[in-house]
């Protein structure tokens, strides 16, 4: 089978993702990283997989469905191809807590301060 070129690419920032990620199952695990490979190789992300937050100046959030369960991962896009990663959390209820959105922002904020992008194509 042929490798895809990637169109995208995930990127971890610091260790917001990583806490969340380690403390999963393993197939919890699986089908994260294989939503991944989905965002980073296809063309048009389904809003199921990946959809922006509405009142955001930016942030997305990741869908994930696995072991019965709903997980969410914020992230945001840094020169239109790199998806940086910020929080991820088990979804409980029907609404995104305001907490973890807060949160999401905060890394967002901080991430671009931090990379101050130099050229303002």
């Amino acid at each position: 089978m042929k490798e895809i070129d990637p169109i995208r690419t995930i990127v971890f920032w610091k260790h917001h993702f990583e806490d969340f990620f380690i403390k999963q199952n393993q197939k919890v695990k699986d089908k994260i990283i294989w939503t991944f490979d989905l965002i980073e190789t296809t063309q048009r992300i389904p809003k199921t997989i990946l959809k922006h937050i509405e009142g955001t100046n930016g942030l997305y959030e990741i869908r994930v469905q696995a072991a019965g369960n709903s997980f969410r991962i914020f992230c945001f896009f840094d020169k239109n191809k790199l998806i940086v990663l910020a929080n991820g959390f088990q979804k409980k209820t029907q609404k995104t807590p305001m907490a973890e959105i807060k949160k999401a922002l905060t890394i967002k904020v901080n991430y671009e301060k931090e990379n101050k992008q130099t050229d303002h194509s």
